[in-house]
C-alpha cells in the first residue's frame, strides 16, 4: 500500500487499497468505514455535502461524448487530483498500454491508465469528478475503493454519464436518458427506473455500489449513431451536458461545443451524400425517429413502426463508411 499526503493536510491520509497520490483525511468525515458502507445519508437528492459526476473513456463511453463532457466540467471548475487508483490492480495493460510522450520539458514520459478523483484544491465541499480509463478487472475491489474515497470526500450524491452505441440518426437531436434506482430521486426529478437486463460495464457496478450503501445516484446516457462509433461525438457531449446541469449547480461553459456538432453533422452529412446505402439507412432511421417523436403517435403505431424498421434493418444490415 503506497500514499502521500499533499503538504500542510491534516489528518490522515486516504490509504484505501492501493491509491496513490492521497490528499484526502478522514477527520471531520464520520460517514465512511472500510468496505464501502455509508450510514447516516438521506435518500433524497438533498443540497448538503458534495456532488460527484463519474465518467469512463471505454465501453460506457461511445463517440467519447461522456469523458469530454466530465473532463470539461474539471478544467472549468479547476478542480485538483486527490486520489489516483494503483493501475497495476486493475488495469491489463495489453488491453489498456501505456502511452510514451514528451512532457513539457522535452522528457519521454509515460502515462499509464489510470483513475482519479478531482475536487476543490481546499478539499472542501463541492462539485467533485471520477475520471478514468474503465477498469480491466478487480471491479468488486474497485468498486469498494471508490466507495471509500467518495465516502473520505463527503460525497452526498453521484450522477454518472454514459454514452451507447445506437440506432438513431446523426440528424436528429440526440436521445439521452436519465434513470435512477432511488425510489425518491425519481419522484423528484421525474425519471424512470431503468429497465434494461444485460450486461453492463463499471458504471452500473459502481451504481449499484453507491445505492447499497446509501448513496442516491442518477444515471444519464447519451445514444450515438453507431455508424460513425470512430468519431468523436460532440453532439451527443453537448446533450450530455445540458441534461447534466438539471443535476448539478452549475452551468457548464460549452465552448465551441455547438460549432463542433454542426461540423460533425455536416461531415456524415457529406459522407452519406456519396454512399447511397447509407443514405437510405440514415433515411429509414429518420422514419423511425420521426414516428416516435410525432406527438399524435400511440404506442401501437410506435410499436409497429419500429418492428417495420426492425425487419428492413435484418434485411439489409447498415453500410459502413
Amino acid at each position: 500500500m503506497s500514499h502521500r499526503t499533499a503538504a500542510g493536510a491534516p489528518g490522515v491520509s486516504l490509504t484505501t487499497g492501493k491509491s496513490t497520490g492521497a490528499v484526502l483525511s478522514w477527520d471531520g468525515r464520520p460517514h465512511g468505514r472500510r468496505g464501502g458502507k455509508v450510514s447516516g445519508r438521506p435518500d433524497d437528492w438533498g443540497h448538503e455535502g458534495s456532488t460527484l459526476v463519474v465518467a469512463f473513456e471505454g465501453w460506457n463511453d461511445a463517440g467519447e461524448a461522456a469523458s469530454t463532457a466530465v473532463r470539461a466540467l474539471r478544467d472549468q471548475l479547476g478542480l485538483v487530483a486527490l486520489v489516483e487508483v494503483e493501475p497495476e490492480d486493475y488495469f491489463d495493460y495489453q488491453f489498456n498500454r501505456p502511452v510514451i510522450a514528451f512532457d513539457e520539458n522535452g522528457d519521454r514520459v509515460l502515462a499509464w491508465p489510470n483513475v482519479t478523483l478531482f475536487g476543490p484544491e481546499d478539499r472542501s465541499d463541492g462539485l467533485h469528478v471520477l475520471l478514468g480509463t474503465e477498469p480491466s478487472r478487480g471491479w468488486k475491489t474497485f468498486a469498494e475503493e471508490a466507495l471509500d474515497a467518495i465516502s473520505v470526500a463527503g460525497i452526498s450524491r453521484v450522477v454518472f454519464l454514459g454514452a451507447m452505441l445506437a440506432d438513431v440518426p446523426h440528424t436528429r437531436p440526440i436521445s439521452v436518458f436519465a434513470s435512477s434506482e432511488n425510489a425518491s430521486v425519481r419522484e423528484r426529478f421525474r425519471l424512470e427506473r431503468s429497465s434494461y437486463e444485460g450486461p453492463v460495464g463499471i458504471i452500473s457496478v459502481l451504481a449499484d455500489a453507491a445505492e447499497r450503501a446509501g448513496i442516491p445516484t442518477v444515471s444519464i446516457w447519451a445514444s450515438v449513431p453507431h455508424y460513425v462509433h470512430n468519431a468523436p461525438s460532440p453532439k451527443a457531449t453537448l446533450a450530455l451536458i445540458e441534461r447534466l446541469e438539471e443535476f448539478i449547480e452549475v452551468r457548464v461553459d460549452r465552448g465551441s461545443l455547438a460549432e463542433d456538432s454542426e461540423a460533425w453533422e455536416r461531415g456524415i452529412d457529406a459522407l452519406a451524400s456519396d454512399d447511397d446505402d447509407m443514405s437510405a439507412y440514415i433515411e429509414q432511421l429518420e422514419q423511425a425517429r420521426d414516428t416516435v417523436d410525432s406527438p399524435e403517435a400511440s404506442g401501437d403505431a410506435i410499436a409497429e413502426e419500429f418492428e417495420k424498421y426492425l425487419r428492413k434493418r435484418d434485411g439489409d444490415q447498415p453500410p459502413t463508411p
